[in-house]
């Protein structure tokens, strides 16, 4: 059983060094957790940013922090889910939890009607939007709706991953999200989808709980979903 812990809006630095705590506290008896926050502005730098990709962050703090990735943005209208797995008893390693978060998250748009994708070599999630364009033609007609990085340590995982719902896309513009030159950004708002914060998150929430759970679990979860929607889709088949 993953535990959900609702951090409300909190400082971005702050919740990292709580995270790093939580890691490097917990023992093999101690359970997963998702937090789910939503943060002040805040440009972030993982590991491997370069500052160059900072192109005018203004005012909005720079956190380097120790996550993968390059520079992204955090800000109010954001879902944010921090997931702390320990994924020797998941039994699953750091690319599987990788693809395990984006399927949360495609799974979690195609219930408020949005198709979503991943691009080969690019971690996150991505939608159609007219006119959309970017130096790298894998980003040709697609901007990204969803972020994410991650740490392990000692055989645990923490960071995570952010949903662009309802905010202002402006700070975007300040950086090459992503480590990617002329990227562009979306959300749920602008794409015309009427969704709470509140409702994204618990969406959200609700799938990366199915999916991070230990691999026997995460099945078995799957399989009685998939059971739960077999007659809705056969009954829309048949009409």
């Amino acid at each position: 059983m993953i535990r959900v812990r609702e951090l409300g809006r909190a400082d971005y630095a702050e919740t990292w060094q709580a995270m790093r705590a939580f890691t490097e506290g917990r023992d093999a008896a101690t359970p997963d957790e998702l937090w789910v926050v939503e943060h002040p502005p805040v440009y972030t730098l993982g590991l491997a940013g370069r500052r160059e990709h900072l192109l005018a962050p203004g005012a909005i703090p720079v956190v380097s922090s120790d996550r993968g990735g390059q520079v992204t943005y955090h800000g109010p209208g954001q879902v944010v889910v921090y997931t702390m797995i320990d994924l020797r008893r998941a039994g699953y390693f750091v690319r599987e939890l990788v693809y395990r978060i984006e399927e949360s998250v495609i799974q979690s748009l195609d219930g408020l009607g949005v198709l979503a994708v991943r691009i080969r070599s690019a971690p996150g999630i991505y939608v159609d939007v007219p006119g959309g364009a970017s130096t790298d033609p894998r980003f040709a007609g697609k901007a990204k709706i969803a972020a994410l990085g991650i740490k392990v340590n000692r055989g645990c995982a923490y960071h995570g991953v952010a949903l662009n719902v309802a905010m202002d896309l402006a700070p975007f513009s300040a950086i090459d999200p992503c480590g990617y030159r002329g990227l562009r950004t979306v959300d749920l708002a602008t794409l015309g989808v009427d969704a709470s914060w509140q409702q994204c998150a618990a969406r959200l929430v609700e799938r990366l709980g199915a999916h991070l759970a230990s691999k026997g679990a995460a099945t078995a979860a799957e399989a009685a979903l998939t059971a739960d929607r077999a007659p809705a889709a056969a009954q829309e088949k048949a009409t």
